[in-house]
């Protein structure tokens, strides 16, 4: 096979265009069979072959220079890049991220995997080579979901006044995750629709030159329209129309579906989903419930729909109660404080990794307000998403640290749903609800109220030792507590509920009767949960053991290791409490 012989871009060079497409054609069948059997990005990078080959083939990369916005499309361009290996053998199937990583290769400039930052990235790359006085061109490669992203318009608007040699290739697949939500993207449809000669042109009026490719999937067109802009001395954006899912009929009539996707059977389409709950279910049902109770209450969500269970059938039914708003979390949450001001009931969800993008609408526009919007955040915890890029384990030292805003871990789903219940209806602070990952029942009775703030909650009271454990790892103390009492100690278990603020009153009553006290929680130490439990009994006589993960950038590290690597098994635990009981 071809793809076998690709050892770097200079053998694509070396092909007639009769050789790259069967090379094009090699690739989709490496791409199908590697994700049916791991996951991973399929539509993206299945829309995006013929680019890579024709960018490969015109340019001189690492010279050159290419930089993938979010790179959950560069499959193909790791292919071409010494690594098919990772594609075609499935013993090396796991031998490459999903993301561009420049410690693999030198043609991957950056690590990146979250949205609307090639053009920023690649800015600046082309900054630094003309300020040295270099050769070479800097090419961003941006999707058309991407654009709805704050960063990529603030690149954009920047490097339209260069210039220089700068190139921006917009893969437009009529899609971001979902469908594309914004003004945006009836430009991009008039650009379309006058094959790229509309005068209503969002790149022209940033000063960029601008070139229109209608058939995206096609290399000897792609191959023309790189050749005619190569080593310009102008920013211009080179517009691609291609494919999402191309040549994978089940990804081409669900491009949602298989943007990303879990193992699936070939032949059928079958995605491997699993038959258990989850709380994308959970949350849509209960959500819908909501917007049809009341019609003040409006959902707000960033492009990624379906990790509340809002799939296409359920977002139409919802209506004006819906409302994506593209990859812009920042606009999200400060469209939520502006929703709560007004008098509405505003539910923002977004992924853990993803609320990173929003510390300054969360403290200026939204907590210094102190407007009672809700936020639902997702994946959450070192059993959420495990790329580098998408780590989801540094929410609880974020916002458990802004003022006025109320962080609630809870331990179930019946405690989410009491949360949630109060979080939408009260008026006093903006909320957060930290949705755990697994899904988990329990049969005791919650609170409706969360008024009294940082109030825990003794669920078994025991002495010498109690277990604090926060949201999803109270599972954890409960264990812990279990092996435990086979070293003849009855360990106190605690829900602390609040991840902002410590009850000091039980805190002290502990004192009496315990020498240790061990928290748990789902996340980084530094700067988290524990560290408040450990402050708080700073000058006393009471031993503290802080339990969660080492702050460290981890990458597809399996959670089972990460529990060990930590010492959060519950064997290590109970070691660590009888090493300081002596």
């Amino acid at each position: 096979m071809l793809i076998e012989k690709i050892k770097s871009p200079a053998d694509v060079k070396k092909m007639d265009m009769a050789s790259l497409a069967t090379l094009a054609s090699e690739i989709r069948t490496a791409l199908i069979n590697k994700i049916s059997k791991c996951g991973g990005h399929l539509a993206p990078n299945l829309g995006f072959v013929e680019g890579t080959i024709a960018l490969h083939y015109v340019f001189d990369s690492p010279k050159d220079k290419i930089v993938y916005d979010v790179s959950h499309q560069s499959y193909t361009h790791k292919i071409l890049t010494g690594r098919a290996e990772a594609f075609v053998n499935p013993d090396k199937y796991w031998s490459v991220t999903g993301y561009t990583e420049p410690c693999e290769s030198e043609h991957d400039q950056f690590m990146v995997g979250h949205t609307s930052t090639s053009v920023s990235l690649a800015l600046g790359l082309a900054t630094a080579r003309d300020i040295k006085g270099e050769l070479g061109n800097v090419i961003a490669v941006i999707g058309d979901g991407s654009l709805s992203g704050g960063e990529a318009f603030e690149g954009l608007d920047n490097a339209g006044e260069y210039a220089t040699n700068f190139i921006v290739v917009v893969n437009d697949n009529e899609m971001s995750i979902a469908e594309n939500h914004g003004g945006l993207y009836g430009s991009l449809a008039e650009l379309r629709a006058g094959q790229g000669k509309s005068e209503n042109n969002y790149f022209k009026s940033l000063g960029f030159d601008y070139l229109y490719v209608e058939q995206g999937n096609d290399i000897e067109s792609l191959i023309a329209a790189f050749k005619q802009v190569k080593d310009s001395t102008k920013p211009v954006v080179v517009h691609i129309h291609t494919l999402k899912g191309k040549g994978y009929s089940f990804a081409e009539n669900s491009k949602e579906g298989f943007h990303w996707a879990v193992p699936f059977d070939i032949p059928t389409g079958v995605v491997n989903w699993g038959n258990g709950e989850s709380y994308g279910g959970i949350l849509g049902e209960y959500l819908m419930k909501k917007i049809k109770a009341d019609p003040k209450v409006v959902v707000i969500h960033s492009a990624v729909p379906a990790g509340i269970g809002f799939f296409a059938d359920r977002r139409k039914e919802a209506g004006k109660q819906f409302i994506d708003v593209g990859i812009a979390e920042e606009h999200a949450v400060a469209l939520a404080s502006g929703l709560a001001k007004g008098g509405a009931k505003p539910i923002y969800s977004t992924h853990g990794t993803f609320i990173q993008r929003t510390y300054d609408q969360l403290s200026q526009d939204l907590c210094a307000n102190n407007n009672p919007a809700t936020l639902l955040i997702t994946m959450s915890g070192a059993d959420g998403m495990n790329d580098t890029t998408h780590l989801c384990i540094f929410d609880i030292p974020m916002m458990s640290n802004i003022p006025n805003l109320v962080y609630l871990c809870p331990t179930c789903v019946e405690e989410a749903i009491a949360m949630m219940d109060y979080a939408i209806e009260q008026t006093a602070h903006p909320m957060a609800i930290r949705i755990p990952n697994g899904v988990a029942h329990r049969s005791a009775k919650f609170d409706t109220d969360y008024s009294n703030l940082n109030t825990f909650k003794i669920d078994k009271r025991g002495r010498r030792v109690a277990l604090i454990g926060l949201g999803s790892y109270y599972a954890l103390a409960e264990e812990t507590a279990a092996e435990l009492a086979k070293s003849g100690i009855e360990a106190t278990v605690i829900n602390p509920r609040f991840a902002t603020g410590v009850d000091g009153e039980m805190l002290s009553e502990l004192r009496k009767d315990h020498q240790v006290v061990v928290t748990l929680e789902n996340g980084v130490v530094d700067g988290g949960f524990g560290e408040k439990i450990a402050r708080f009994y700073g000058n006393t006589d009471m031993k503290v053991l802080v339990k969660g993960l080492k702050k460290e950038f981890y990458d597809k590290v399996p959670y089972d290791e990460l529990m060990v690597r930590n010492r959060l098994t519950p064997g290590q635990i109970v070691e660590d409490v009888l090493a300081v009981l002596g």
